[in-house]
């Protein structure tokens, strides 16, 4: 029996990476499919089988594959120059769309979500002069060591040690922690709906009393907004109401491309500031690459108040759609997560029939998806995905 092209290529990434892989998010045993194109909301893997993309990078890519104004962006971008030693306008006009956007004044640029939370947190110990940071149990903020469970392999105790983890939407918990730890909290950092804990949005009462414990404490407030941002025009927290000290992002501010961003008020902000005696260096030889900055400037200004609204919309419906069928799902606008007993099955079931979802049934719609492509969407699901 001869082997697929997408056997054939595993065969060779496991010669020459661990397991054949690089992203463990990506990874579906018995190993994942290839990509060879996008265009659009449709993928080909390397079988010729084509796909609804209901991945879309996990969240990144808010207008599908190769939208035209996206790519002249970043040829524009790459035939200028991809990368310099020198900072570019591109850096500038990006840091003025988000601040006009987000009301938040400062903008400093890195490579990813991840980057984004260790800059933050960073900034959070050098401004307060403290050391321990508060999360909860679900959220996920990337793979730097502060922030990854305690009893994650190659992580120091030290380190652990400086992080408390609570439950999720857990006021009791929480006031204990402030109470007992408040005087040595550098920072709170919140994700306001984690996609690990299931797409379940924090309450409002929660996310009101975090930033009010916060403030009477003198810790900061970060609010993790690397998947979320896409949820409203300057985030999922103008659902809210709640100011963060800092606040990070990522994914679609790239148009495709690598890209993280912290966001702050100017005091905070100023630990990086070199014409005030900055306290914290933090280099990054891409960050703020000119071709990350013209693609996401691009992909920003499609996503005008009118398609947020609009992807919002179709999400709402989708989810609608599938909790009537009697599927179990979670989520808010055009972030949808499905909740199932074996997500490694029902990944199979769904990418056979035509539509690639993350591995742990996460749904994010593009601008690039029809009224027609949603509903075909929410048909597949319905007739593949268990219900509970």
């Amino acid at each position: 029996m001869s082997q697929s092209a997408d056997d054939l290529l595993f065969a060779r990434a496991t010669a020459a990476m661990p397991g054949g892989n690089t992203r463990s998010t990506v990874f579906v045993p018995p190993h994942p499919p290839y990509a060879v194109t996008g265009r659009g909301c449709v993928v080909t893997d390397a079988n010729g089988h084509e796909v609804y993309d209901c991945n879309n990078n996990y969240t990144s890519l808010l207008h599908g594959h190769a939208h035209p104004e996206i790519v002249r962006a970043a040829r524009e971008a790459v035939g200028q120059g991809s990368a310099f030693g020198l900072p570019t306008e591109s850096e500038i006009d990006l840091a003025e769309l988000l601040r006009e956007r987000t009301g938040i004044p400062r903008w400093r640029f890195c490579n990813s979500g991840t980057e984004a939370v260790m800059m933050a947190v960073r900034a959070a110990r050098a401004a307060t002069g403290r050391g321990r940071v508060i999360r909860f149990h679900g959220s996920y903020h990337g793979t730097y060591d502060g922030v990854v469970g305690a009893d994650a392999a190659g992580v120091p105790q030290a380190v652990a040690e400086q992080s408390i983890l609570l439950p999720q939407d857990d006021p009791v918990a929480f006031e204990h922690a402030m109470a007992t730890h408040g005087h040595e909290t550098a920072a709170v950092l919140l994700d306001l709906m984690p996609n690990r804990a299931g797409l379940r949005p924090v309450s409002r009462a929660m996310a009101e009393l975090v930033r009010k414990r916060t403030a009477e404490h003198g810790a900061l407030l970060i609010i993790d907004e690397v998947i979320t941002f896409r949820l409203g025009n300057s985030g999922l927290r103008e659902r809210y109401d709640v100011e963060p000290d800092l606040t990070t992002v990522g994914k679609v501010i790239g148009g495709g491309f690598p890209v993280g961003a912290v966001g702050g008020t100017a005091e905070v902000m100023d630990s990086f500031n070199p014409l005030g005696g900055a306290t914290v260096s933090w280099g990054g030889t891409f960050s703020a690459n000119p071709v990350s900055m013209r693609a996401g400037l691009t992909a920003l200004r499609l996503f005008d108040a009118g398609a947020v609204k609009r992807l919002n919309a179709l999400g709402d419906q989708l989810r609608d759609e599938l909790a009537t069928a009697g599927l179990a799902v979670n989520g808010t606008g055009s972030l949808v997560r499905l909740l199932v007993d074996d997500y490694p099955r029902a990944w199979w079931d769904l990418y056979r029939a035509g539509v690639l979802v993350g591995t742990n049934g996460l749904i994010a719609l593009s601008t690039a998806m029809t009224d027609d492509d949603v509903i075909e969407i929410g048909r597949v699901v319905r007739s593949v995905a268990p219900a509970r």
